[in-house]
């Protein structure tokens, strides 16, 4: 019952805010366009739940030969950043494409964030302690707690907290306190 009631949250919230946010994401898609060559939308492979791989939508905020390797194992991430891209991830709006997974079904807003498809590290961990069952979340406990800050055991301890604790009341305050941090622009390093 739980499940059902978090997909039909997911579905009308993410239909909702696609509504809400389509001009706000055109005007992004077209600074994009303008600011860099290449599309202007980077799917990327990502672990989903039970290590499933699907592609995950973002606005891209790189240039086009950057490695895809987590930001923070570049050595300087900053150097392949396209004009704009520092203000879409600082504010998070590159993810907002990511609605689109969530209506998909193959993300949620709340749960662990999706790992990408060669963080073995974060994989192996994760599925020894059973979080790789859930479906990965827009936002997270993790996320809320330290975004980029955290080293892996740590967002995966995070990530097991959320697993034995989640609720339709958890995820609410999870999406409120991701507002707040957003907005403060708390534990984005690149």
């Amino acid at each position: 019952m739980a499940a059902m009631v978090k997909r039909i949250f997911d579905l009308i919230f993410a239909f909702v805010l696609i509504v809400l946010l389509s001009i706000p994401m055109l005007v992004i898609i077209s600074l994009i366009k303008l600011m860099s060559k290449g599309p202007a939308i980077f799917w990327t492979n990502r672990v989903g739940a039970n290590n499933a791989i699907f592609k995950m939508a973002k606005f891209r905020t790189m240039k086009l030969n950057t490695p895809q390797v987590a930001t923070h194992l570049m050595r300087s991430p900053k150097d392949y950043l396209i004009p704009c891209g520092e203000f879409l991830r600082k504010y998070s709006l590159d993810e907002l494409p990511q609605l689109f997974n969530v209506l998909k079904g193959n993300m949620s807003f709340v749960g662990p964030r999706p790992a990408l498809f060669n963080q073995d590290d974060l994989i192996a961990l994760r599925t020894r302690k059973n979080i790789h069952t859930l479906i990965p979340g827009v936002t997270g406990w993790a996320q809320v707690n330290g975004r980029d800050d955290l080293p892996i055991p740590v967002k995966v301890s995070f990530d097991e907290h959320y697993l034995n604790h989640r609720s339709f009341a958890f995820d609410l305050y999870i999406l409120l306190l991701t507002a707040i941090k957003v907005l403060k622009k708390e534990g984005v390093q690149h």
